[in-house]
């Protein structure tokens, strides 16, 4: 499998609603859409960088700086038996940077594939047709907003929701929606806002029923994390703690959470994503599929990953009009009985909307060997 050709496009989306999380809220997206082209078949990936370093110390701007100068240089023009080569090639290019790293192997992933004319999730090693498709709602300026937020997907089919809390708005938010849909799977996230000196009052959260508390202490705090989990019932999740097949290897050790999130985008894609599932299933730890406000391309990439047997919690693979009026694939993903179909089509399965594409775009960039 050779890669001739990759081109960088900057994307400019509007969210149909502001998102917003403990650190911060979200009104646009610019997103870095990744088009690579060998064997004769184009194929795409797309980086999940915010354009501020604040989820994580990676941003747009410094992931486009990384694919262009270390990154493209390391595989294009070369010949792989497999993505997974190109994934170690990557991952000798540099040092960190999965993100940036993340947006060209997802895309040699969709470009195997292809080439061997079947699916990505086929490929990934898919085991069911739909995944089941979860929520995930920002801060609200009032709860009942928040309650009505809720109850409208909740009537669309939603098999999960989840909501963003930060100290102020946790306990009365969650009694509220509990109250109102008493059996209704829940959850929460945190994005990190909390501290270990907060473990009592995140302990009142047992008396919810929650299905999970997601990542409510720092990135690196893996032994605070294994420390608080200790003090509660429900189970800790770890999100942005995981962002390497051996920062989880180290959370099953320590017993930093009994649930793991996945986002390929965030964990260098897909063959670290892979490694993370199988690592998991050997410790008997529950995964699911996150998402980062990804455009149709890269919310493909997760749904595919979402169909392996692992993941058996709904994950964030919300429909596309969910977060946007218009998505760059046509058509976009649309909730069946609370589930996302996988794709069966060559590749990532969907089709790329190149006009709209185009009008969106700030920026292009190709990058050759």
């Amino acid at each position: 499998m050779r890669i001739d050709r990759i081109e960088l496009r900057l994307i400019a989306l509007r969210l149909h609603e502001p998102f917003r999380i403990s650190s911060g809220t979200t009104w646009d997206r610019r997103i870095l859409i990744v088009r690579m082209e060998g064997e004769g078949v184009v194929a795409w990936g797309e980086c999940v960088a915010d354009e501020t370093p604040h989820y994580a110390y990676e941003t747009v701007d410094t992931a486009r700086l990384v694919i262009e100068t270390w990154l493209a240089p390391a595989i294009l023009g070369r010949t792989f038996e497999s993505a997974a080569a190109v994934a170690a090639a990557l991952e000798r290019a540099v040092r960190g940077h999965p993100m940036a790293r993340a947006a060209l192997e997802m895309a040699a992933w969709d470009l195997e594939a292809r080439v061997r004319g079947t699916s990505l999730a086929a490929l990934l090693g898919a085991v069911r047709p739909a995944v089941p498709s979860g929520v995930s709602i920002g801060i609200q300026q009032s709860l009942p907003e928040l309650v009505d937020r809720v109850r409208r997907y909740v009537e669309e089919g939603y098999r999960r929701i989840k909501i963003k809390i930060a100290p102020g708005w946790d306990i009365e938010p969650v009694a509220r929606i509990r109250d109102r849909f008493p059996d209704t799977p829940l959850m929460v996230d945190a994005n990190s806002a909390y501290t270990l000196a907060d473990a009592d009052h995140l302990a009142r959260l047992d008396t919810f029923g929650l299905t999970m508390i997601e990542q409510p202490l720092g990135v690196d705090d893996l032994l605070d994390h294994a420390l608080l989990q200790r003090r509660l019932a429900t189970p800790i999740c770890l999100d942005e703690c995981i962002s390497s097949p051996a920062r989880c290897a180290e959370a099953i050790h320590l017993g930093s959470g009994r649930i793991v999130n996945i986002k390929p985008g965030r964990v260098g894609g897909h063959a670290a994503s892979l490694r993370i599932h199988h690592m998991c299933a050997e410790a008997g730890i529950p995964v699911w599929c996150g998402g980062m406000l990804e455009s149709g391309i890269g919310r493909a990439h997760n749904v595919a990953l979402a169909a392996l047997p692992g993941f058996t919690l709904p994950g964030d693979t919300s429909a596309s009009r969910r977060y946007w009026a218009r998505d760059v694939i046509d058509p976009g993903f649309i909730l069946e009985d609370g589930c996302l179909p996988v794709p069966t089509g060559p590749g990532i399965g969907v089709d790329v909307d190149a006009p709209f594409l185009a009008a969106r775009s700030e920026w292009t960039r190709t990058l050759t060997a």
